[in-house]
């Protein structure tokens, strides 16, 4: 699970973690092909989810859509033969990051409609994260299909192509939101829960493991290869 990826700026007043450098993230996508790792969108991934398929996986997701994930992520990920997940919230493309902009004290400039398509047409996936990033628990079942299943017609009518895969902002999930995504039409989704997600795993509630700013390799190689996450829970 990353957000951006890019040089965390001076200005930032909290959450520094939320940024991983591009070198930081190359090394990264490096040591997971180097150990035999094929980096996968969720799209690419479901086979192996549903336990059709197996093999060394490691499901590359993004949280939000911003601009910094096009610029650095791509062609990194393009160099390594990998695909990853976008997950965009479709209400504020071309916009910024106004559900946490004040808490941060800087506005993240999120990718447009025509830069979603080439994030796509780059061979990566676009996965929805509602129309306005809210607390999902909190929401009306009303408000819950217009975040949830809004989201998927938006960005299926900028895309024209089917969006199969959602994230929960800020991993806020139960029964009831879990639900409304399967409603929707998604074939999964995913939370901020850590751990790994297996063969067999709650598609509507799959775990991640969180890459921060501060991990250097041998901390990533732990949380990525190992059980370390699990027994964090």
């Amino acid at each position: 699970m990353y957000h951006n990826i890019g040089k965390a700026p001076r200005e930032l007043r909290r959450w520094r973690s939320l940024y991983v450098s591009p070198a930081a993230f190359a090394r990264q996508m490096w040591l997971l092909k180097r150990m035999g790792y094929q980096g996968l969108s969720m799209a690419d991934a479901m086979p192996y989810l549903r336990g059709e398929k197996r093999g060394r996986i490691a499901v590359v997701t993004l949280d939000d859509g911003y601009v910094d994930n096009l610029e650095s992520a791509l062609p990194i990920l393009q160099r390594y033969g990998f695909t990853a997940t976008c997950y965009v919230v479709s209400g504020s493309l071309g916009h910024y990051n106004s559900w946490d902009a004040e808490k941060l004290g800087i506005q993240k400039p999120l990718m447009t409609p025509a830069q979603i398509r080439a994030w796509r047409d780059g061979g990566m996936e676009v996965g929805a994260h509602t129309r306005s990033h809210p607390r999902l628990t909190q929401c009306s079942d009303t408000q819950l299909h217009e975040e949830i299943a809004g989201s998927k017609a938006d960005l299926e009518h900028h895309l024209g192509t089917p969006v199969t895969q959602f994230c929960y902002p800020y991993g806020d999930v139960d029964d009831r939101v879990a639900k409304a995504a399967w409603n929707a039409g998604y074939d999964a989704a995913t939370t901020t829960e850590r751990g790994r997600a297996t063969a067999g795993s709650n598609l509507w509630r799959l775990p991640r493991v969180q890459v921060a700013r501060h991990h250097i390799l041998p901390q990533f190689a732990m949380r990525a290869f190992t059980q370390y996450e699990n027994r964090r829970k």
